[in-house]
């Protein structure tokens, strides 16, 4: 294994560390081990407060912000955060309003979000969550019950964060951020494996000439192995996957994030979305909004992640809302 890291153990605290020093915007509680926006909390606006392993950066603490999350709880690697961290950051967003949970669905993240949301409950915060389960691959998964959370949660974050900024209710957030998730479909291609710091080898064997389709973002198996295709097959098996699940007629607009897990250069995204622009145009689907980039990772896994999510005029406003954060920054 090499990586740029001193201890395996240190890993996250010591990343939290940087960020701090990179980003004075924000607040960063090293016992607590959370982030939050400057600031925060915010007297009279809902808080969000999102989370999950780490590993998948900039996913959460990326995107904490002015139009975002309020607060992101990393846990260790591709470890859930732990009910006592979670109730810690929904304390330091709650400014009265409430707390809004946005939760992957992983069986970690869903039951200590719960825990953490009935204690919150007892200290009298009302916490409303939106579960994330956008991944159209398998119905279950090692780590699962239905389907994985993956990269859709970087469209509700920015969505659901968007209203909550206009001063919207806690029940207001939390639906239009369901609401995305409803609308959108991920899938994911892996051409190689990541390599966990404290595992220090790879975490599955994958053939030089294979890939792994409809795999997960901690390298959780998908549907199937098959011999390595090209980048329009590639785009094309995922489009399909995503299109069977999740249809969109011809004269809808769409927002698409083709997203890399760590180890793609941009160049083969961008080709990558290329496929995908040229397809969904042939079937008279409007990219009204993209992204291109690395924003829900698995560490240095070389792969790549599509999501599709059908638009409406509100969803493509609060798309287009300010947004300033670390990962994500427009309008400002």
């Amino acid at each position: 294994m090499k990586k740029f890291i001193n201890h395996p153990d240190a890993v996250v605290r010591e990343a939290l560390v940087g960020l701090a020093a990179a980003h004075p915007d924000l607040r960063v509680d090293l016992d607590g081990q959370y982030v939050v926006r400057a600031g925060a909390p915010l007297a009279g606006k809902v808080g969000l407060v999102s989370g999950g392993g780490s590993g998948h950066e900039p996913m959460h603490a990326g995107f904490v912000g002015l139009g975002m999350l309020d607060a992101a709880c990393p846990g260790e690697v591709f470890t859930s955060p732990v009910p006592d961290q979670i109730l810690a950051a929904s304390k330091a967003v709650d400014g009265g309003a409430g707390v809004v949970h946005i939760v992957k669905n992983y069986t970690g993240d869903v039951m200590n979000f719960q825990l953490a949301a009935e204690m919150a409950g007892d200290e009298g915060i009302d916490v409303q969550t939106i579960l994330v389960n956008d991944d159209v691959a398998v119905e279950d998964s090692t780590w699962t019950a239905g389907r994985r959370g993956t990269g859709a949660t970087m469209l509700v974050e920015k969505i659901a964060g968007a209203l909550a900024e206009t001063g919207a209710s806690a029940v207001a957030v939390a639906e239009v951020g369901t609401r995305v998730n409803e609308a959108s479909g991920s899938f994911a291609i892996a051409l190689t494996a990541c390599t966990t710091p404290s595992a220090g080898r790879p975490g599955f064997d994958l053939p030089e000439d294979e890939m792994e389709v409809g795999v997960g973002i901690h390298g959780e198996p998908g549907r199937r192995r098959e011999k390595l295709r090209p980048a329009r097959d590639i785009a094309a098996m995922s489009l399909e996957a995503i299109m069977a699940a999740k249809p969109v007629s011809a004269g809808e607009d769409v927002i698409v994030l083709m997203n890399g897990l760590g180890g793609t250069p941009l160049i083969e995204l961008y080709l990558l979305y290329g496929e995908v622009a040229g397809m969904l145009e042939s079937a008279g689907v409007r990219i009204a909004r993209n992204l291109v980039g690395n924003y829900v990772t698995s560490l240095d896994m070389a792969g790549m992640s599509l999501t599709v999510c059908r638009a409406d005029p509100q969803l493509l406003q609060l798309w287009d809302a300010p947004v300033r954060t670390p990962a994500l920054r427009w309008g400002v």
